[in-house]
Parts: structure tokens; C-alpha cells; sequence
């Protein structure tokens, strides 16, 4: 302690004083512009960051659902192709008998169930219904004249046309695939395949935003939103509302007004949702239509403004930690310093009572920068913090076609209601223990069929030929013991490579082996056999025997045919879909000789 009291003179502390004042005001005024600055920042942030995410989820929706749309319509725009070689067809249109025109209904009928389709019939040359798979339905078709129709004046002049359009019969909208049938150089008719899409407008209305098929009039004709539907968005000419009106493409509907146009910054307002929407658009499979998605934008705007202020947040704590060490550094420091200056002004007077102190305030001074030393330190080290996050999205698309796993599925199911009856639990809970373990082999067979519709073309590459087999008996080998069929695989010693994909080399599999097993349904002792000749240096054969009653040389020559079959309930479809399939490959498949009596079928692949 000094020995006297310290009189501190009243301008230094004055001078003090101001100082601190006028460091604080600029200091707060600092504070204040840079927090200014950082709220309109973290704005303008806020608003880029949700738009561009939003136009990314809108792209990625509308590709998606332009996707969707695509695969559903390949499914059926193949099968006009394939029904007018059907030789019932060729039959009806050429004066056939009342029998084989009742024929042909039951058949198409069958193959509408089959496929979804919402109807399949066939006009002759004039227009006129001749049959049709509603037949027996209040609606039917049959007997109606659809000559008024531009699918049913395309098809006739250009062997094919499509037209999306609601019923003249039944009122029900969907799209008319039509396909001219020729006959030694003379059109007997048209096939046409209507297809609804309540089902894809379903997932579609599931979905945050909103999506819409346009075709070329300005007319919405698919869409998830009930309201949208059959609204024009934008005023039709005299020329569109005549043909509109002489085809009957919209029935009576009144076609009202929509307003679906974005505004100047490319937002839209829709009238029954609140908040703005951000819209892509690309071309849709349909001619002359495009797919026209709307994402809200407000999800995207509150996830960006959380994470602003978050950030904001984080940037203000730790503005105001490194604020607070430099006031509490610089104070200590304004403080040593007026010390000093008070001492130097004693000092004249009291120079021999103050000596000893002005020592100890001279170790005291270099305690004090010692310590802020440690305060330099500390404020380096905060600087070198990391506030960094990064958000990710990640899309999911949608499954193809699973007939295979689905059959054997149901194969287990119904022989678990036999066993069920049989009180054979455990073999009824085995069954169940396979469908669990299918639905696990359908979850991998449509991912890889989503990652195959993303690339446009099969994936054809090296396959394991084992794996392969195997993964077929998983499908069907429960199916062949359960109708007593012995199966002889002995397997391969070691694994062969071929060049295939291997999803669509078990389907080829599948079909050749549940051919076999259908083919022993009367034969007792019922053998199937797989054999693999691996002796070739570039082939492999693999080769499915039966020991049932074979295949007369009649049925011989024409097995690949489509709709030919042996079966009193098939479509005839099978093989020629699996010899395609080998072909896709650079195989073949081709009828061969069984070691075991009865009919065999040889695939022939590439080594890989």
C-alpha cells in the first residue's frame, strides 16, 4: 500500500473520461453498422439460398415425374405393336365368325386386366367396333363408331396415332394409342389401347407441390390437383375451339381459365394455396404436351432462414466474446497508462516516500503485461474458430416392374392357405418366411431397376452365373417342391462370368422353368434339370430339361410366336420376351433336346 493517499488531479481524469466515452461511441456505432450490415446480408442470403434450392427441387421433381410419365406409357405403347400380329385380330377384321369375334373379346378382356389397361378394342376400316374388353360391361364399345376420332383418321393414314381425350362412351378420360392392322398390303382396321393415369395423378397429389401435363392447346389434361384438371391456361382461338369441339377431345367440359403464368421474378401465387411457388417445366412423352411442376417455395425459406440465424447467432456470440476481451485488454490498458501519468506527477513532490512504491508499481506493471500477453493469445486463438455447415438433399425416385417375385409371392402365398388348411403350421410359417425374404429381393430388384430407368439402357456387364441361377431357384424353388417337381442342379465346380444383366437373366430363367413345371402338371415323378456346358471358349450354354410330354413339331415351329401357347389361360408372351432378352445380351435361346424325354430349352451367353 502507498503511505499516503493518492490524490489524482481533476483534468486527467477528465481527459480519462472522455477518452472512454469517445471510445465507446465509435465502438458502438461499429457494433451497430457491421450488426446492420450482417441482418441485410443474412437476407439477401436467405432469399438466393431458398430460391436456387426450391428451382433444384423443382427440376428434379419435374424430371422425375417426366420419368414416371415415360415408363408408364413404354408399358403400353408395345402392346398395339405386338396385338396386331395377333392372328384373332386378323380374323375378326377379315369377316370373321361371331365365335371368333367372342373369342377375341374374352382375350382382350384378359389382356386389359392383365396389363391395367382401361381398354383395348378394335375398329375396322370404317370406325365400327367390332370388339372390344368391355364387351360385357353397360359402356361396352362394341357396335360404336369412332371413325370422328383423330386417332382412329391418323392410324388409318399413318399406321399410328395417339390422343389424349375423354370418353365419347363412358366419359372417363385417358390416352388413346391407336395402331393401323395391315393385311397383304390393305388396312383392315385399327387397335386401340386406351390408358387412364388415376393412379400416377394419385402419387402425384401425395407430393408437396404440384404437377401438371399440358398438351398443345393450353389444356391441363394429368395432374395430381383436382381443380387444375381440364383447365385451360390460356385462351384458345377460334381454329383450336373448332377442332376441339368436331373431335369431342373434351367431351362438354367447359374448359374455364386457370392462371398458371409466373410473375416478372418468375413467382407464382396460386389462388387456392398461400405463400409464392417456384415452377420448372420440360418436355413430357406425350406429343406436343409438356410437364409443368410447381414447388412451393416457403419450405425452403424457412430452412434457409433457420440456418441464417443460426449462423447470425454464432457470428454475434462470437463477435461479442472477442469485443469483451478487447474492452477488458484496452481498459486495463487505458487504466496502467493514467497511473502512470498520475505517478509521474507526484513524483517531484514525494520522490523519497514514494520510491519504494514506484518499485512495486513498476512489478505490477510487468505482471499486468504479462497477463495481457496471455489476453493477445487468447484472441488469436478465437480467431481460428470454424462455423462452417453444409445441407444436403437427397432424391428418391420410383420401382419398375417386379412380375416375377411378385408371381412367386403369391405362389407361397396360396400354398400357405393349403398348408394352413392341412394344419402344417410350420411349413405354412416357412412359406411366410420366404415371402419376407422375396419382398427383401423386391426392395433390391427395384432400386436396381430405378438406377436402370435412370440410365436409359440395360446395365449389360460381367455377371455371376451362379448367382444368377441361384437367385432364381430363390424365386421358384419353393413353387417346384410344393408341386413335387425334383429339381437337378448340381451347381458349378467353379463360377462362370457371362455378359448379361443379371436381373433380366434370372426373369429368362424364371420363365423357362416355370414353363417346365406347368408342363409336369400330369406327369408322375416330375424331374426339372439345369445343366451349364462350359467347354466353349467364348459360349456358355445353359440348358433347362423336363421329363414331361415335349413339344410336337407343330407347336415346335411356332413357340416363339407371340400368343402362341400351350397353356389353356397364357397369353403366349413369355418366350418371345426371353429370347428378346438373350438377343439384347448377344445370345440366343432356341428349342433343344432333353436328355430327360421331354422338352428342353438352351441359352446361349457370352463369356464375360
Amino acid at each position: 500500500m502507498l503511505p499516503h493517499t493518492v490524490r489524482i488531479p481533476i483534468h486527467i481524469l477528465r481527459r480519462a473520461l472522455a477518452a472512454r466515452y469517445r471510445l465507446l461511441t465509435l465502438t458502438g456505432l461499429g457494433l451497430a453498422a457491421a450488426a446492420a450490415l450482417a441482418i441485410w446480408m443474412s437476407a439477401q442470403w436467405v432469399h438466393t439460398a431458398a430460391q436456387q434450392q426450391t428451382d433444384a427441387a423443382a427440376r428434379d421433381q419435374a424430371e422425375k415425374h417426366a420419368q414416371m410419365l415415360a415408363s408408364e406409357l413404354q408399358k403400353f405403347r408395345l402392346l398395339p405393336l405386338v396385338l396386331s400380329e395377333y392372328p384373332d385380330v386378323h380374323a375378326a377384321l377379315s369377316g370373321g365368325s361371331p365365335r371368333a369375334v367372342q373369342s377375341l373379346n374374352t382375350k382382350l378382356e384378359l389382356l386389359a386386366q392383365r396389363t391395367d389397361a382401361a381398354a383395348i378394342y378394335v375398329t375396322n376400316s370404317h370406325g365400327d367396333t367390332l370388339a372390344a374388353s368391355n364387351w360385357n360391361e353397360p359402356g361396352s364399345f362394341v357396335g360404336e363408331n369412332f371413325s370422328f376420332r383423330p386417332y382412329i383418321q391418323g392410324a388409318m393414314a399413318h399406321g399410328e396415332a395417339e390422343l389424349f381425350a375423354v370418353g365419347a362412351v363412358t366419359g372417363r378420360p385417358g390416352l388413346f394409342i391407336a395402331r393401323r392392322i395391315d393385311e397383304d398390303g390393305r388396312a383392315l382396321g385399327v387397335i386401340v389401347v386406351k390408358i387412364d393415369f388415376a393412379k400416377l395423378e394419385s402419387l402425384w397429389a401425395r407430393e408437396s407441390g404440384r404437377t401438371a401435363i399440358i398438351e398443345s392447346h393450353g389444356v391441363v389434361i394429368i395432374t395430381g390437383h383436382d381443380p387444375w384438371r381440364f383447365r385451360a391456361t390460356r385462351p384458345t382461338t377460334p381454329a383450336e375451339q373448332a377442332e376441339i369441339h368436331r373431335t369431342m377431345q373434351f367431351g362438354s367440359l367447359s374448359l374455364d381459365q386457370v392462371d398458371l403464368d409466373p410473375n416478372a421474378e418468375g413467382y407464382l401465387t396460386l389462388p387456392d394455396h398461400d405463400g409464392p411457388y417456384r415452377i420448372a417445366e420440360t418436355p413430357a412423352a406425350l406429343h406436343g404436351a409438356r410437364l409443368v411442376h410447381f414447388e412451393p417455395l416457403e419450405p425452403a425459406r424457412t430452412r434457409a432462414a433457420s440456418n441464417a440465424r443460426l449462423t447470425l447467432f454464432s457470428l454475434i456470440g462470437a463477435g461479442a466474446l472477442a469485443f469483451a476481451v478487447f474492452w477488458r485488454i484496452h481498459m486495463r490498458r487505458l487504466a496502467q497508462t493514467d497511473m502512470q501519468q498520475m505517478l509521474e506527477d507526484q513524483v517531484s513532490a514525494r520522490t523519497a516516500e514514494l520510491r519504494q512504491a514506484n518499485d512495486r508499481l513498476k512489478s505490477e506493471s510487468q505482471r499486468r503485461m504479462a497477463a495481457d500477453s496471455r489476453w493477445r493469445a487468447a484472441r488469436e486463438e478465437l480467431a481460428q474458430a470454424n462455423r462452417l455447415s453444409t445441407i444436403g438433399q437427397v432424391t428418391t425416385g420410383v420401382a419398375h416392374e417386379i412380375n416375377q417375385p411378385i408371381a412367386a409371392i403369391r405362389a407361397f402365398a396360396e400354398n400357405t392357405g393349403r398348408f394352413i388348411d392341412r394344419k402344417d403350421v410350420d411349413r405354412a410359417k416357412s412359406n411366410l418366411t420366404s415371402i419376407v425374404e422375396l419382398v427383401d429381393r423386391v426392395g433390391k430388384i427395384t432400386t436396381e431397376l430405378r438406377r436402370f430407368a435412370r440410365r436409359g439402357t440395360p446395365a449389360i456387364q460381367a455377371v455371376s452365373l451362379t448367382e444368377a441361377v441361384d437367385g432364381a431357384l430363390l424365386l421358384i424353388g419353393d413353387s417346384l417342391r410344393a408341386n413335387g417337381v425334383t429339381l437337378e442342379w448340381a451347381g458349378l465346380t467353379q463360377d462362370v462370368q457371362v455378359t448379361a444383366d443379371r436381373i433380366r437373366l434370372e426373369q429368362i430363367l424364371i420363365n423357362l422353368i416355370q414353363n417346365a413345371r406347368d408342363a409336369l402338371a400330369d406327369t408322375a415323378a416330375a424331374r426339372i434339370a439345369i445343366d451349364v456346358r462350359t467347354d466353349d471358349p467364348e459360349r456358355i450354354y445353359v440348358t433347362v430339361h423336363d421329363n414331361g410330354p415335349g413339344l410336337g413339331p407343330d407347336i415346335a415351329r411356332t413357340i416363339f410366336t407371340p400368343f402362341v401357347t400351350t397353356k389353356p389361360d397364357g397369353l403366349g408372351l413369355g418366350l418371345g420376351i426371353a429370347r428378346d432378352i438373350a438377343r439384347e445380351f448377344g445370345g440366343a435361346l432356341n428349342i433343344a433336346p432333353s436328355r430327360l424325354g421331354g422338352a428342353a430349352f438352351c441359352i446361349t451367353l457370352r463369356r464375360a
